[in-house]
């Protein structure tokens, strides 16, 4: 079993809170439908190898459940999986049917059998009804891939990661056909959005040249978290400096400014979303709206205009190669009106 996961960079991202009645949530369940609503949750409780903590869900990013067992399951599904090696045929077809109809509790406790250490496969003979193809079967009924978790794991302040168990039965999700209960066997991943509210606060992001590049494939792109909507003005500040060994380990702030050079940059930029003037340069903070967006805009070191399009905000720093040997961070606040 995989052991306590804590991930990251030991920087604090603080998050002061969007004020908002309840707490928006996308799931994605796992027959790959995704459904989008509100849930009255406040915290996260999380049960580690190390003790239970409380995460208040102002801080939580997202979850990726795991797929736990239990004693009931695990006895069970031991004495199916030793009936399989029966001489008889058709006990061995009568424990295998059992098997492919239970719940996905089933799949680790199988699992769990099959990679143990006492474990004897069934005789060579018997090609037929086996643990093995009960195992993909209901892999294949519940959409689960190989190398899955046994615990769920958090996300907080988009920079840590830690494993445990989130002890909850099911998730009440209001939507706009109705308040849904949703089992939490059938959620394969949650991620809790925040809608935003300038007159109670701003969010603080940080963005490290190691690895929030706009030209990085692999997580160059910051997601906020913050949904915004067609209209609301955006309000980004930025501060800190970043040293682009992609360009001959010159320094940038957000403004696009080369520190030590005459050369200077927008100290401030104020326009709309599709302004043809958005164009960014080298050091600039960017943004974008939707992950599939392919328009880049600048926002530099402070940006205030309004948004004409609606989906979850996206941060970044422009520079057209990427290298991991970067510097350097920016401190990035945003507020929305």
């Amino acid at each position: 079993m995989k052991k306590y996961i804590l991930t990251g960079f030991a920087f604090l991202i603080n998050m002061i809170a969007f004020a908002q009645s309840d707490v928006e949530l996308k799931l994605t369940l796992r027959d790959g439908n995704v459904m989008s609503g509100t849930s009255k949750i406040t915290s996260v409780s999380l049960s580690t190898d190390y003790g239970k903590l409380e995460i208040p869900i102002k801080n939580v990013t997202a979850l990726d459940l795991g797929i736990s067992t239990d004693k009931a399951t695990s006895d069970k599904v031991t004495a199916l999986v030793k009936q399989l090696s029966n001489s008889n045929e058709q006990m061995r077809k009568s424990a295998y049917d059992e098997l492919v109809k239970m719940d996905i509790k089933a799949i680790p406790a199988i699992n769990n059998i099959l990679y143990s250490s006492t474990y004897e496969s069934e005789p060579t003979t018997y090609t037929d009804y086996t643990a093995d193809a009960a195992l993909l079967e209901l892999q294949s009924k519940y959409n689960v891939t190989d190398g899955f978790s046994s615990k769920d794991v958090i996300s907080i302040d988009y920079e840590y990661s830690m494993g445990g168990k989130y002890e909850f039965a099911k998730i009440d999700l209001k939507t706009e056909y109705g308040t849904l209960s949703i089992p939490k066997e059938k959620i394969k991943h949650i991620d809790v959005m925040y809608h935003g509210d300038s007159e109670n606060g701003e969010l603080t992001f940080k963005l490290l040249a190691t690895k929030h590049i706009s030209s990085n494939t692999n997580g160059g792109w910051f997601k906020t978290g913050i949904m915004v909507k067609s209209g609301q003005k955006l309000i980004i500040t930025a501060s800190g400096e970043v040293t682009f060994a992609s360009l001959s380990g010159s320094k940038y702030k957000p403004d696009g400014s080369i520190v030590g050079s005459a050369t200077t940059g927008t100290e401030s930029y104020e326009g709309d979303y599709n302004s043809g003037s958005t164009y960014p340069s080298y050091g600039n903070v960017v943004y974008k709206i939707g992950d599939s967006s392919t328009q880049t805009l600048k926002a530099g070191a402070k940006f205030s205009g309004n948004v004409q399009s609606s989906g979850m905000l996206y941060i970044s720093i422009y520079e057209t190669v990427y290298n991991a040997a970067n510097t350097g961070s920016y401190t990035v606040k945003i507020s929305l009106k």
